[in-house]
């Protein structure tokens, strides 16, 4: 399949078109920035300062009111577009950043979470969640459950909220809704995973067919994060990897993934599983694009392109429109 896709790019719910020339160009010197500041960082917090190095190097969001908050023990920032007039509390996209489980932060996620409150006219809450080595499974998904709680407790409409992620984050979230779901409690809007791990087991074909194409993310890396995260708990269950998890009664589904990444399967089969047991489900393949390309609009046109459709995406499923 993934070969497939690399040859002749595919999108399930949105017309993307062909990637173009410009757009090489830009995911070239990107790729030569990752290779840069990765560069000899080997274990998970050598690469966790790395990703912190290259995101400093980045502008941080303009345009936006930002507060701390302490979300029932869980740092993180509340934003929301300072031009925007409605009450605080109408509209928000819990954020939980990538990162491998054990790197990642308000710092270098900051610049997305703002701009996706500017397009999507909707506050983010953006959240420090526990990082590995110091704290392994099940502490991310804790923290990111307790904070989609602390939502609810603190005046946000289930039906106004959406969780969201990338990376590990993105399986943070699948996580913690399906949680929300087994506890029979109410569940968001909608869920935006863009290029998640959805199988710590590492069984997708894309981990060998486009291990050429992904700096980032390979085989070797997903097992070395599922050894230090979930010690010897089973790589396949379902409590750790949404790909063997029962998804039916999810909320919408959006999903991103870059054509050329370890994890396009990650995302296509979990896509598929999900479809086929009654979830409304938006898949997006994009053509060239590397793991986390959305971080990264200050280089990247299709950041901008991307994330444009995730925030209509969000538009879509709140209960209470944005104002046009």
């Amino acid at each position: 399949m993934a070969a497939l896709i690399l040859s002749a790019p595919v999108a399930l719910g949105q017309d993307i078109g062909p990637q173009s020339q410009s757009s090489r160009a830009q995911v070239e010197k990107l790729v030569g920035l990752w290779k840069e500041h990765f560069a000899g960082a080997d274990s998970l917090q050598e690469r966790r300062a790395a990703f912190a190095r290259l995101m400093e190097t980045m502008p941080g969001p303009t345009r936006i009111q930002v507060r701390q908050v302490d979300a029932d023990g869980v740092d993180g920032e509340l934003m929301w577009p300072a031009r925007l007039h409605h009450p605080i509390g109408k509209r928000v996209i819990l954020y939980i950043h990538g990162g491998g489980f054990s790197g990642g932060s308000v710092r270098t996620h900051g610049l997305f979470a703002g701009s996706l409150a500017k397009a999507a006219s909707s506050d983010v809450l953006l959240i420090n969640y526990r990082l590995m080595p110091e704290y392994t499974y099940p502490a991310q998904i804790n923290d990111a459950l307790t904070a989609y709680r602390w939502l609810l407790d603190n005046g946000y409409r289930n039906e106004n909220v959406i969780v969201a992620g990338d990376g590990a984050g993105g399986n943070i979230a699948l996580e913690t809704v399906l949680r929300q779901r087994q506890a029979a409690k109410p569940l968001p809007a909608a869920v935006i995973a863009l290029s998640p791990i959805t199988d710590l087991a590492a069984t997708g074909g894309s981990m060998t067919a486009n291990a050429g194409s992904d700096p980032l993310v390979d085989k070797a890396w997903i097992e070395t994060l599922r050894k230090t995260y979930l010690g010897s708990r089973p790589a396949t269950d379902p409590q750790a990897s949404p790909l063997y998890a029962d998804m039916s009664g999810f909320p919408p589904l959006l999903l991103q993934v870059g054509s050329g990444e370890a994890l396009l399967d990650d995302t296509l089969r979990l896509a598929d599983k999900a479809r086929r047991e009654g979830v409304d489900v938006t898949t997006e393949v994009w053509p060239g694009m590397p793991h986390q390309w959305q971080l990264f609009p200050a280089l990247l046109d299709d950041a901008d392109r991307s994330s444009q459709n995730i925030a209509e995406f969000a538009a879509r499923h709140f209960a209470d429109k944005p104002e046009e």
